[in-house]
This record gives C-alpha cells, structure tokens and sequence, in this order.
C-alpha cells in the first residue's frame, strides 16, 4: 500500500470521501522522513504540526523536575501525535515528541487544518471522533497508573501496542509503565516463564 493510500484508508474509517476530496486532502500534507532520536516538537516550542504515523514510532513525553522522561504515549503506524494545546492555541507545548526509530510521517500545519475544516466541513467529525478516542484512551490510561499493578499495566501496554516491545528499549517501555528498567526485566522474565510452563 502507498503511504497516501494509507492516510486515506484511515480517514475513511470514519467518513466517506471522492475523489476531489481526497486529492485537495492529499495536497494539504507535507511527507516528512525523520531518523531514530529525532526531535518532531520540543517542550516549549510552539505545536505547528499534526502528525500522522505512516513507518515508525514516537514517543510524547515531558520532563519533570527531577530531569525525567515520563512517556505519555506511543505513536505508531496510522496513529496522530500533536500536543493539542500548544497545536489549538498556539502557546508554548508542554510536551515533547521524539522518534523511536526511523520514521516516516505526513504533516499537516494548522493553518492547512483550519482550511481543511472551512472546505471539508465533515472531517470535524473525523476530528471530533478522533479527539473523543484519544480521551477515553487517557481516562483509561489514568485508571490503569491510579489503581493497576505493573503487571497489569504491561499487559495492557502489549494489548494496546502489539509488537512495539521488540521494537523499543526496555527503557522507553518502563518510562511509560511508570516502573524501573530492572523491574520490567523482571516481569518479561516472568511473562516468558509462564508462557513456557
């Protein structure tokens, strides 16, 4: 599948578009390639870009007080990353967005998504179950760090992310899960025994 085919089958998911509207869509995007460890957004710059996912991984995080990377969210094939807040006001962002690895994404600046709005009136549906996903997502994340075990989190994490842990650092993975590098070791560890047994 070609990488615009791929952006289009997403959207279609949702809503239904013609031809004309698929290409006046497509011309709104900018491809852009990025290599492992490459910064898309840093805390503090202003959000110009939504980005979709075509190959690849990123991660969105942000540093705490103490200089530690707290990931918030993994962004893989066919998923978006933005900082919503910085993107929608055009304030400094909160979050930073780093590639994983080699990375090959579509880009669409907000100017070019407010013209998609006023010319394509029915993608704020797309926008709108998009937004509403992301959300249940977060309250569902933020049950899963209140009151979930590790264990529990990282089956969710292989549930949400299938794949994703032969992909990234141990390190990258336990940032998430909110636990050490070494107890994640361990659970694998378990998880792998258990599976053989």
């Amino acid at each position: 599948m070609k990488y615009y085919e791929q952006i289009v089958e997403q959207i279609k998911k949702i809503i239904e578009l013609d031809t004309n509207e698929t290409e006046w869509f497509l011309s709104l995007f900018e491809k852009k390639t990025y290599k492992k460890k490459e910064w898309i957004l840093r805390s503090g710059e202003v959000c110009k870009y939504e980005t979709f996912v075509l190959k690849g991984c990123l991660k969105i995080f942000y540093t705490d007080q103490q200089g530690t990377d707290n990931t918030v969210k993994f962004a893989i094939e066919n998923w978006w990353a933005l900082d919503l807040q910085s993107f929608e006001t055009q304030t400094p962002a909160f979050y930073s967005i780093q590639t994983l690895e080699d990375t090959i994404t579509f880009r669409i600046s907000r100017e070019n998504h407010l013209l998609l709005y006023e010319k394509i009136p029915k993608f704020e549906k797309y926008k709108r179950m998009m937004y509403q996903n992301a959300y249940i997502l977060l309250q569902h994340r933020m049950t899963q760090q209140l009151f979930e075990v590790a264990e529990e989190k990282y089956q969710h994490f292989t549930d949400k992310y299938p794949g994703l842990e032969l992909r990234i650092s141990q390190k990258e993975i336990a940032s998430y899960l909110g636990i050490t590098p070494e107890f994640l070791s361990m659970l694998r560890k378990k998880r792998m025994e258990q599976s053989i047994s």
